[in-house]
């Protein structure tokens, strides 16, 4: 029977946590989705600007998030076999020419374009940004994937706030500015390049890790496509938050664009605060049990947030968001347990295919839209959060190591 390696060694005990290299790692993320949530957050700017119905803010989406979806994998399958310590720099410089060409747009096809570039910037980015996580962690996985992911929900949390307080009392062309913050993740990266090189080097030198226990192809194959489902649930369900909140609030309660824009940063906000948590914890309990909790225990909000007034409907979103928080970064650790020594591809793949369900599901979500109105689709998508009971096909990683081990 052929089979797939699934856990690695323990990393020796001279290996620390490099917080450093995490937080740079962290504060990058941060800036670069501060980028990306521009994106979504000027939906509404955008709308008015061009006159774009629902299913135009879908395809804008869905290029946007197809972009990076199909480029990750493709990034990180490379970049496990040939590592690149500069290319995040590079990345930044593909969202910097995003921004601009999406402040100065002058036609559809050209927002097409411009979220096209910001999404390739996002492929570049995430996974050797995932790779260097990883190998600063010390061991401490779930800690790291949360640390560094902490700075990405932080960045999409702060997107629609730039956008309340920037972008809306100062036009479409305030964008721009915000190549700031390229420029600077551009300097920082840089110096996390070269830590990078040297750390490479330094791993050169030592004795080669020993031989990771193996699991049959099958049970890897089929926890992939459980975890895939599961991502799908989180990453639609998403979508239906991040790219159409704003309007749903608008039109269900009659509040301002810049009050949506607010509760809107209720809800990313609680993502990332939620997310610190989830790291640590299945560091110390496992991840079955994170996945469990932040896909499952999120379906009876969920369900009643249709139903919802105004303040019920922030405090709900809330929970929400740091419920389901800790979801990604549990199902990503626990797939790079399954296939080891495949880190960027790992995490390109997940990174890349939540990207795309996110997008595909802004895409049908606006058609959906255009055609039932805006809360039909917050009803249907209530259900989404039941895939959750797939989880229990997910095999326990440490249990299966050690009856292998004794076998």
């Amino acid at each position: 029977m052929t089979s797939t390696p699934v856990a690695v060694a323990a990393p020796p005990a001279a290996d620390r946590t490099a917080f450093g290299v995490l937080a740079a790692l962290s504060l990058c993320h941060l800036l670069n989705d501060v980028m990306q949530s521009l994106v979504a957050a000027l939906y509404p700017v955008l709308k008015a600007n061009y006159d774009l119905s629902f299913g135009q803010i879908g395809l804008i989406a869905f290029v946007f998030s197809a972009t990076a979806s199909l480029f990750q994998p493709l990034v990180g399958l490379y970049t496990d076999r040939h590592p690149l310590p500069y290319s995040l720099a590079a990345g930044m410089a593909f969202s910097f020419c995003g921004l601009l060409l999406l402040a100065y747009a002058t036609s559809f096809p050209f927002l097409l374009l411009a979220a096209g570039l910001v999404g390739f910037g996002s492929a570049v980015f995430h996974p050797e940004s995932s790779r260097m996580a990883r190998l600063a962690s010390g061991g401490r996985h779930g800690l790291a994937q949360s640390l560094f992911q902490v700075g990405g929900n932080a960045g999409t949390a702060l997107g629609p706030i730039a956008a309340a307080f920037i972008i809306l009392p100062r036009g479409q062309e305030s964008v721009a500015w915000f190549g700031v913050l390229a420029l600077t993740g551009m300097l920082i990266l840089v110096r996390v390049g070269g830590w990078y090189a040297r750390h490479r080097a330094a791993q050169a030198k030592k004795p080669a890790p020993a031989k990771p226990i193996a699991l049959h192809r099958r049970t890897v194959i089929g926890a992939l496509v459980v975890l895939g489902c599961l991502v799908f649930s989180k990453y639609v369900y998403m979508a239906s938050l991040s790219s159409y909140y704003t309007f749903y609030v608008i039109q269900k309660f009659g509040v301002s664009v810049r009050d949506a824009q607010l509760l809107l940063f209720i809800f990313l906000g609680a993502l990332a605060a939620g997310i610190v948590l989830g790291g640590p914890i299945g560091d110390r309990f496992g991840r079955k049990p994170v996945i469990w909790a932040s896909i499952l225990g999120t379906l009876p909000f969920t369900l009643a947030l249709p139903y919802a007034n105004l303040v019920g409907t922030a405090i709900l979103t809330g929970i929400i968001g740091l419920v389901m928080a800790s979801a990604f970064t549990a199902i990503l650790v626990f797939a790079q347990e399954l296939v080891p020594g495949k880190v960027g591809m790992i995490a390109g793949l997940f990174f890349g295919f939540a990207f795309g369900m996110g997008g595909l599901g802004a895409a049908v979500l606006g058609q959906i839209a255009d055609l039932r109105g805006i809360e039909f689709v917050y009803w249907i998508c209530s259900f989404l959060p039941a895939i959750g009971l797939l989880t229990i096909f997910l095999p326990d990683v440490e249990k299966e190591r050690a009856r292998l081990a004794a076998a």
